[in-house]
């Protein structure tokens, strides 16, 4: 009986115990939408996305090139590091929830109808919509959202391991219910991350290897699947008809083309002539040059092509020659402050850039994220509370690059440079700088664009000044993609994209357990505490203005470690399209809006078209007249000929008479 009794108690405790448990959970407000700190702009009710035109109608193609800036694929599997994976595949798949792109940082329900963060912060439960589906027609269940995550955590990309690290399991609690659960302190954008993962279909991948390069159009329940596709020259994506989400709110609007068709060339050079001759549609101008000086051909002259200047009020993002710290040549911030030094951004930005760019300063460039001058009260206790060794001049004015005289080879600065490399042990004999063991430092600079070659030869010209021993290292797309991945280089350009709300991102971008993890975006090969620990304020934040404050503080102690050669930017994006579209009045405020809010204007296209051959009409008159023209030409030359022939027969016949009476 007392035996009894005592198993009735635990059973009853046990009982109590799961329900405070499951009361702690139920206690977390189900919401529509998650943000970084609770401050939703859409009520539960909203229509569709402001910027979103809802009667916008369905049809056409866009053709482009996309922003990706790769030159060719090999690979529909765009989740693992092997393989060029094409551009666009994200159009295949849904997520639990999707972006606002006129909020910093929020998402709304789109397979789950609605999300509930727990009072702790430790996990998230999501209820899927009863009739999300795959294209295929089968249900979007939690298992395949439980599958989704351990496949892409155990399997996917390097990067994925790193950001889910935090997440511990993801648990079916039913068909439609899925609950992820977290450890750490660093929790705040967890749910947006796992919220923003693409659910893939457990069913397919058991029978696919998800882990393997593929050129299968895979199964997703996106918008779009995949319609066509020729390897490394073009990809065509097809709206789906069956789309199960179309007349959901944060789809109302979007997704009006019927194809969008993305295009492959080996060089920019044959990617803008492909544009002028009407091979795709709309093209986003990267290079300043082109932008200046080749978009006055006659469909812009004559109004077929459209030339825009966009506001973009995302942060620049990160774009610089990153410097590899994994090479001990690297390894002396003096090195690395010096390479920068020999740079002279004002020279070429005035003869290459045609004085279209901003220098970049900060690693939050066009963001209040930003660090200037001095450090703040709070940015100063933030760094100095690390307990971690800071670079030098951390805590002094922001680290700015350097101010030429715009001469192209800045005598001053290259003397500054040149210390600097005298102090680090590399001294000048015989015009080389060598070290202690008389190697000659040598800097290689990779690249597969021929465009960058003309920026950097004049940057290659001032090092060789210096000793050093600097050259330009071209190689085809695939090998240049392989050399980043096994980090086999010196020094090469990227751009990272940061958010308004950076999260855990920063880790792959600069934090040092990426260092050397294959594939890793850490591709300076950062490896600082301090670094580490301010990437951990940022992700931690509880409030928008302690984000501010720590991503200000990252920013100088990034700086003050001169693991780059800073580049340039503009707040704005450089656009030119075939005047067949239209779109919303009023653009997404952290998004271009194309992709998914433009639409095919049929009547636009028409005049286009119209246009277009009228325009070749035109060419083939001017041609047939050029050919008459030339024809009478050459009669007119025939019978001139004729005649000097003639009178050159006469005057040798009077010659011959001059002589003979000699």
């Amino acid at each position: 009986m007392g035996l009894a009794r005592a198993s009735f108690c635990s059973f009853a405790t046990a009982l109590v115990a799961l329900a405070l448990m499951a009361s702690q959970v139920e206690a977390a407000e189900r919401t529509h939408g998650l943000s970084a700190f609770n401050d939703l702009a859409y009520p539960p009710d909203f229509a569709h996305f402001t910027y979103a035109n809802p009667d916008a109608p369905k049809g056409g193609t866009l053709s482009l090139i996309g922003w990706g800036g790769v030159t060719t694929f090999n690979s529909l599997n765009n989740f693992i590091l092997k393989g060029d994976a094409a551009q666009g595949l994200d159009l295949l798949f849904d997520s639990l929830m999707v972006r606002a792109a006129d909020e910093p940082d929020a998402v709304y329900g789109l397979a789950a109808s609605s999300a509930e963060v727990a009072d702790d912060g430790m996990s998230v439960t999501f209820t899927l919509r009863p009739k999300a589906r795959f294209s295929d027609g089968s249900p979007i269940t939690a298992d395949d959202v439980v599958f989704s995550f351990e496949t892409l955590k155990e399997k996917g990309h390097p990067i994925y391991h790193q950001t889910l690290r935090d997440v511990t399991k993801a648990e079916a609690i039913d068909p439609q219910t899925v609950r992820y659960t977290f450890q750490g302190d660093l929790v705040r954008d967890l749910p947006l991350t796992v919220a923003g993962l693409p659910v893939l279909s457990k069913a397919y991948y058991t029978e696919k290897p998800f882990e393997e390069t593929t050129l299968d159009p895979p199964l997703g329940s996106g918008p779009y699947l995949i319609d066509d596709f020729a390897q490394g020259r073009t990809i065509v994506y097809k709206r789906n008809p069956d789309y199960w989400a179309k007349d959901l709110p944060v789809n109302k609007g979007r997704w009006n083309f019927d194809k969008i068709r993305y295009e492959y060339f080996r060089d920019r050079t044959a990617g803008m002539e492909a544009f002028k001759a009407g091979t795709y549609d709309f093209r986003e101008e990267f290079t300043s040059k082109v932008w200046a000086t080749e978009y006055d051909f006659p469909a812009i002259r004559d109004g077929r092509v459209k030339k825009e200047v966009l506001p973009d009020e995302t942060p620049s993002g990160t774009q610089g020659f990153f410097i590899n710290t994994r090479r001990d040549k690297f390894k002396d911030p003096r090195v690395r402050e010096a390479l920068a030094l020999a740079f002279d951004f004002e020279w070429t930005n005035r003869n290459m850039f045609y004085g279209l760019y901003e220098r970049t300063q900060s690693f939050f460039e066009n963001s209040p994220m930003k660090a200037e001058g001095e450090p703040s009260d709070a940015e100063r206790v933030l760094i100095e509370s690390l307990d971690v060794e800071v670079p030098e001049g951390a805590l002094e004015a922001a680290v700015m690059p350097p101010k030429s005289d715009g001469s192209g080879q800045d005598r001053k600065l290259l003397r500054a440079a040149g210390k600097l490399l005298d102090e680090a042990g590399w001294t000048v004999e015989n015009g080389k700088r060598v070290n202690g063991q008389g190697e000659q430092l040598s800097v290689e600079f990779l690249t597969f664009e021929p465009t960058f070659e003309r920026i950097l030869a004049p940057y290659v010209k001032n090092l060789t000044q210096l000793g050093i021993h600097a050259r330009i290292r071209r190689v085809d797309p695939a090998q240049y993609q392989q050399r980043l991945k096994d980090f086999d280089f010196d020094v090469t350009t990227q751009r990272y994209v940061m958010r308004s709300t950076p999260g855990v991102e920063l880790r792959s971008y600069f934090g040092s357990q990426s260092a050397d993890l294959d594939g890793s975006l850490n591709l300076a090969g950062i490896k600082d505490p301090a670094v580490d620990a301010l990437i951990e304020k940022v992700v931690a934040a509880k409030t928008r203005e302690d984000m501010t404050i720590a991503a200000r503080a990252l920013d100088r102690v990034l700086r003050a470690g001169h693991y780059w050669v800073p580049h340039w930017y503009k707040g704005s994006n450089t656009v030119a399209y075939w005047d067949k579209f239209s779109r919303p009045e009023t653009k997404p405020k952290y998004d271009r809006g194309i992709l998914d809010t433009w639409w095919f204007d049929q009547a636009e296209a028409a005049k286009v078209e119209a246009s277009k051959t009228a325009s070749a009409s035109t060419a083939a008159d001017e041609t047939a007249i050029a050919d008459e023209t030339e024809a009478d030409g050459s009669r007119l030359w025939l019978i001139l000929g004729g005649v000097l022939l003639a009178i050159l027969g006469i005057a040798l016949y009077l010659r011959g008479r001059r002589k003979a009476q000699t």
